[in-house]
């Protein structure tokens, strides 16, 4: 064992203690996946990471650092939430990037650039495949979730790396009231192989212009909304994952934000620029920045905050 440098970092918020907090071990080099695993697991949050010279493929791409996450049971190819988190204990560290506009991480699910030339810093959404549940697979997560049908809008299978499962609804009393049967929702995920499901709501206000103009039954549930501008739009968010012996409900979650981002604004149920919040019923005030650029991508965004800062013995 060796004294490494730490820190415990709350990601998507300025304020310590409202977001979602983030192990970070800077110096990851010799350590087993074992060792990590069960470091991860001694600090029961819901990720920490390990960063790593990247290897001389990634180097040569461009890439600044590898970053290993896991949550307290494995490890993950990719999250939101420990790339912000990751990435600003990197510079507070010294990390100097090579180039002027991105920092380059490398992870399992590839190289994902972080831009950094504006504040909050924002990765890049990685790309997402998605598709339609079945209907038993919704008919399954409702009951689960406690929601009636009449209360879902759309629902798709989004995976940019976690195999999450995303769902629109039309009311915020009932995402805030949502209280899922964790043994039945566990079941019902692991049927579906999916690691977490989110919930979201259209939040916005009535007095600007330019939301959302559709004909399909989505875009009529949002006809009270529809004036709102991008600017102003927000989304409401709750996310449930799979910790591999119950489900728990995630403060704020870059990841499926990200699909979320993706899959709403390409079926135009959401403008290119918004505001999500996640994690008031947990007593958090987490704020993820969404948005889509000419060319695109999406990007996401949040600050973070150091919390604790010095050494582990690893």
């Amino acid at each position: 064992m060796k004294l490494r440098a730490f820190k415990q970092v709350d990601v998507f918020t300025d304020t310590p203690y409202l977001g979602n907090p983030l192990a970070v071990v800077l110096d990851g080099s010799g350590l087993s996946t074992e060792d990590m695993q069960h470091f991860a697991c001694w600090t029961n949050l819901s990720e920490t990471t390990f960063l790593l010279p990247p290897t001389p493929e990634a180097a040569a791409a461009g890439a600044d650092y590898q970053v290993r996450i896991f949550t307290t049971a494995y490890e993950m190819p990719f999250a939101g939430h420990p790339t912000l988190g990751s990435c600003h204990a990197w510079l507070e560290a010294g990390g100097q990037p090579k180039h002027p506009e991105f920092i380059v991480q490398q992870c399992p699910v590839g190289l994902v650039r972080i831009r950094h030339s504006a504040k909050p810093i924002a990765f890049a959404a990685p790309a997402l495949t998605r598709r339609q549940p079945t209907p038993d697979t919704l008919a399954d997560l409702t009951a689960a979730l406690g929601l009636s049908p009449a209360q879902l809008l759309a629902a798709q299978h989004l995976n940019n790396g976690p195999s999450h499962f995303g769902m629109l609804i039309n009311s915020g009393e009932a995402l805030q009231l949502l209280a899922p049967d964790p043994t039945a929702l566990r079941a019902a995920m692991l049927a579906a192989d999916i690691s977490g499901i989110g919930l979201a709501v259209i939040d916005a206000p009535e007095s600007n212009s330019g939301l959302i103009k559709r004909s399909n039954r989505e875009a009529r549930a949002f006809a009270g909304h529809s004036g709102a501008s991008a600017e102003a739009a927000q989304l409401s968010v709750r996310f449930f994952f799979n910790t591999g012996v119950t489900v728990l409900e995630d403060p704020v979650t870059g990841s499926f934000n990200a699909s979320l981002a993706q899959w709403l604004m390409a079926e135009g149920l959401a403008p290119t620029r918004y505001t999500a919040t996640q994690g008031t019923c947990l007593g958090r005030m987490g704020q993820v920045h969404l948005s889509r650029d000419a060319g695109g991508q999406v990007w996401v965004g949040g600050d973070s905050v150091t919390c604790i800062d010095g050494t582990v013995r690893l």
